[in-house]
């Protein structure tokens, strides 16, 4: 009878319970996560195929082109989920980009290469060069990354330095100099670490910029700016994402000796303040193990809000977590700077994510690579399940402070305490060791919080804002009214402009 009384009772409190506050699952519905609003689905992969994913693109009749590591290029049917070999023995191929559903282009480690079908089996049977017109001193650092078309056909491309873990070839291609065989990473043929661009006009490779280690990642924004990540090493405190422009110098000193007008002196006997008063910094600085190890493709959201709230701004690829990263971009005295925010994180995607695109449906594909790395193989596709989550949309600087945007209103109650946030900025040293410790860090005081009227925006007026830093903003847990977490709590701001007051 005892029992069957503390049973009675304890059915009679869960009954109450339930009409006072709903069900469990109403109650822990509130405890939002990603898997709410984005699912990956992990695509079957082909026997024997070693998808070490190098290069993504779409055809025009929807088949997906990818091409492998060890030399397979590969199409794939979604509606069907079959695929077939398009193209084999590439070497090291890094890049895809589709021309027409019987054509298209590769960036492989010796060339850039047009594999085209003439005969409409499905099948290349022309493998044609388009340029070889770059040095190879046999470094298995020397990967090739490619190729990206602009809106004009131009195609552009970038070259890895070698590494002095292992040596060079008896039989190399292109002239050899010296000059820049010290150092961890070296550049001793032509154009090693610099971005190349293909001129469709004159059918020439040009040397476009210079100063980059391993820049396995290029893009454009929506206004067609040309972005390249790089990786954290020698001359590289963090990995770093450049705006690149025409003839400018983005850090790395093996390159310069292959510089137009450069003297004839060793880069690496050049003081750093003066090698530091060359370069063009970068646009964002990944912090090192707080957000990314070893960031790779970014890609343009150009999918008119299909892949949820965030068309128009870049994602980029991360190797050593399961995630992506999503970017904040915005201009501050003519130069491009902003934020930083994970994406992806819970929703089963795996790691090694190098290689992004976009379907026409705006689900997003990604191709992963491990090739001796932290990383994994395969490929995904995330799917928006057409709900909005609570996210940072914007982090801009304002001239006190930061002001941050949010895809929903917050609950202004909440997000009015200035215990709920915490800001500290830090740099990474430009110096010839690899990477950098954090360096200065200092918490900053916040003098002011603000929630704008409609909930969207919170706004800081903060002690102290210094150029060269990066603005890491940690926060408690902001929710909607309706009781939506935030998806992120961290965001991370690279500050090189300060705000004109």
């Amino acid at each position: 009878m005892k029992k069957h009384s503390s049973f009675s009772q304890l059915v009679s409190f869960f009954f109450v319970a339930y009409l006072l506050f709903g069900s469990f699952n109403d109650s822990f519905a509130q405890r939002d996560t990603i898997t709410n609003y984005y699912e990956t689905e992990q695509i079957k992969l082909p026997k024997g195929l070693r998808a070490e994913t190098g290069g993504m693109d779409f055809m025009p009749d929807g088949r997906l082109v990818a091409c492998f590591h060890l030399g397979e290029v590969m199409t794939y049917n979604p509606k069907t989920k079959t695929w077939k070999k398009f193209a084999e023995g590439l070497h090291d191929p890094l890049g895809v980009v589709a021309v027409s559903n019987s054509e298209i282009l590769v960036v492989q480690r010796p060339e850039m290469t047009r594999l085209k079908d003439t005969n409409a089996d499905g099948v290349a049977d022309l493998y044609e060069t388009i340029t070889d017109d770059f040095g190879m001193s046999g470094n298995y650092h020397e990967f090739a990354f490619g190729p990206l078309k602009d809106k004009d056909g131009n195609l552009f491309m970038a070259l890895n330095v070698a590494s002095n873990g292992a040596g060079i070839r008896p039989e190399i291609r292109g002239q050899y100099d010296s000059l820049s065989r010290e150092g961890r990473m070296y550049s001793c043929v032509p154009y090693r670490g610099w971005v190349m661009k293909y001129n469709v006009k004159t059918k020439k490779l040009e040397p476009f910029a210079s100063g980059f280690r391993s820049p396995n990642g290029l893009g454009f924004d929506a206004k067609g700016r040309l972005f390249v990540s790089d990786n954290q090493g020698d001359w590289r405190g963090t990995s770093p994402l450049y705006h690149v422009e025409k003839g400018k110098f983005y850090g790395h000193v093996a390159s310069l000796i292959w510089q137009e007008g450069f003297p004839r002196v060793k880069p690496l006997s050049l003081p750093v303040a003066q090698l530091d008063s060359m370069r063009t910094r970068e646009s964002i600085a990944f912090p090192h193990t707080e957000i990314a190890h070893s960031p790779t493709q970014p890609l343009l959201d150009n999918t008119g809000g299909k892949f949820g709230p965030f068309a128009g701004q870049l994602f980029i690829g991360e190797m050593d977590y399961p995630r992506l990263v999503r970017l904040l971009m915005e201009e501050v005295n003519g130069q491009l700077q902003g934020a930083c925010v994970a994406f992806g994180d819970g929703t089963g995607l795996l790691k090694g994510n190098n290689r992004l695109v976009f379907d026409k449906n705006g689900d997003l594909w990604v191709g992963h690579n491990d090739h001796g790395w932290v990383g994994d193989e395969g490929l995904s596709r995330i799917h928006w399940k057409g709900k909005v989550p609570l996210d940072i949309m914007a982090m801009n600087l304002t001239a006190e402070g930061f002001e941050l945007t949010f895809s929903l209103p917050i609950d202004p109650k909440t997000a009015s305490n200035p215990e709920l946030y915490k800001f500290q900025r830090y740099y990474y040293k430009y110096h010839q060791p690899y990477g950098s410790p954090k360096t200065d860090v200092a918490d900053v005081a916040i003098k002011e919080v603000k929630v704008s009227l409609d909930g969207r925006k919170v706004t800081f007026k903060l002690a102290e804002l210094k150029a060269g830093y990066v603005y890491d903003l940690k926060m408690g847990e902001l929710q909607t009214p309706d009781g939506k977490l935030l998806m992120n709590r961290a965001v991370f701001y690279t500050l090189n402009q300060l705000r004109n007051k």
